[in-house]
């Protein structure tokens, strides 16, 4: 199940959180995970970028960049699916990347929990999160926003 605390995590009951997702993928991540095949779909999806080995990708918009140049909210999914020993701020990604939280969530076993600090928007299907702040299950959008609105 995704979880989402909302708002500023607090260091002593998350000391395992990280901020600054950009920085900390640009320094943690492994060769494998652009060979994934799923990571390429989202690659894909996200930056419009095709993978051209580990350390590159063809982006539409951009031309051949290192991996580390490729978006902020890619890097976080990227994060999300390959890192599970961490917590990151979601927030450095737009709604575009809502649909593959969603999706990561499910591939997961086990919860994955994510910090935001502004409302992400779902879309319209039925979903199942857990907002940490006051430990309520929401199962779609309305139910989502009454609930995290407030936190944020």
């Amino acid at each position: 199940m995704l979880n989402i605390y909302f708002g500023e995590m607090p260091e002593k009951q998350f000391p395992n959180y990280v901020y600054n997702t950009s920085v900390y993928f640009d320094n943690t991540y492994l060769d494998s995970w652009l060979e994934d095949e799923y990571s390429q779909k989202i690659i894909k999806s996200i930056d419009r970028a095709t993978v051209l080995s580990p350390n590159a990708v063809d982006s539409k918009a951009l031309g051949v960049i290192s991996i580390t140049q490729i978006s902020g909210g890619l890097k976080t999914l990227l994060l999300l699916q390959h890192d599970h020993s961490k917590i990151f701020n979601v927030s450095t990604c737009g709604d575009n990347c809502a649909k593959w939280v969603l999706d990561i969530a499910k591939r997961y076993k086990g919860d994955l929990t994510i910090n935001l600090r502004h409302l992400m928007d779902f879309g319209n299907k039925p979903f199942e999160i857990r907002i940490m702040n006051n430990d309520t299950v929401v199962h779609n959008m309305q139910e989502y926003v009454l609930c995290a609105g407030l936190y944020v």
